[in-house]
């Protein structure tokens, strides 16, 4: 039986990314949380490796996406994240223990391991980061995009930036605008995914001042400013991503 590739350990600069099967860690923005790239293209026969570490559910969840590239990419990036998370556990990747937590976020089935962790997909990379140490209340979210993702900021705005926020960007070149409005995007959308809240996120009342350190400003709870910390991923210039820390009030 072959052996699946084990996650570099080699923290690499983000100049130094390239495709690649095993997941690799970048440089961390925060203290206690690590990053991991990793390409999500598989051979075959990589995919025949990968689906042996995967749950008969995973199995059938990967079934029903719609085209053979999202499968094979949702699958791809299922098992990194196994991957990962049995180097931190130390267990074999088949046997880390995953359940759907809220509005089926993934989390461990069980919470002695005071780790939390959350994966971003995009084109055909996966972004994952993993709090440690993390205590009961906290939760982490990711988001990563490409820079060149097109999207209709004018028909978008209203509903995911704040009234602020849009006349931050009024002014702008329609390029940069768009850009400006992606990292907004990243920021809201790594802060749903820490929540479990997902496309149901109140996005339009979210305020972020972006930046070299992006904050939150305002927000309803669950998303009051002093209980969140956002940070900027160290990718190559044509991605970015924003790591979202929610310690929760108990």
């Amino acid at each position: 039986m072959g052996t699946f590739p084990r996650p570099e350990s080699r923290r690499i600069a983000p100049t130094e990314i390239r495709p690649g099967s095993a997941p690799r860690e970048l440089p961390s923005p925060v203290d206690g949380v690590s990053l991991w790239w990793c390409g999500l293209e598989r051979t075959p026969a990589e995919l025949a490796l990968v689906a042996r570490t995967l749950s008969a559910a995973e199995i059938a969840r990967a079934a029903r996406f719609g085209t053979d590239a999202l499968r094979h990419r949702w699958m791809a990036g299922r098992a990194a994240l196994r991957q990962v998370l049995a180097v931190t556990l130390a267990v074999a990747p088949s046997e880390v223990a995953l359940r759907r937590g809220v509005r089926g976020r993934p989390e461990l089935a069980e919470d002695s391991a005071r780790l939390d962790f959350n994966v971003s997909h995009t084109r055909d990379v996966a972004l994952m980061a993993i709090a440690h140490e993390a205590a009961p209340a906290t939760r982490i979210g990711v988001d990563i995009e490409h820079t060149e993702r097109e999207v209709g900021v004018d028909m978008l705005e209203k509903k995911f930036l704040a009234p602020r926020e849009r006349e931050r960007i009024s002014g702008l070149s329609p390029d940069v605008r768009r850009r400006q409005f992606l990292h907004h995007w990243t920021c809201k959308e790594a802060m749903s995914k820490a929540t479990g809240d997902g496309i149901i996120a109140p996005f339009g009342q979210l305020e972020v001042e972006l930046g070299d350190s992006p904050r939150l400003l305002a927000g309803p709870p669950p998303y009051v400013p002093e209980n969140w910390s956002l940070h900027r991923a160290p990718l190559p210039s044509e991605w970015f991503a924003t790591v979202a820390i929610w310690h929760r009030a108990c």
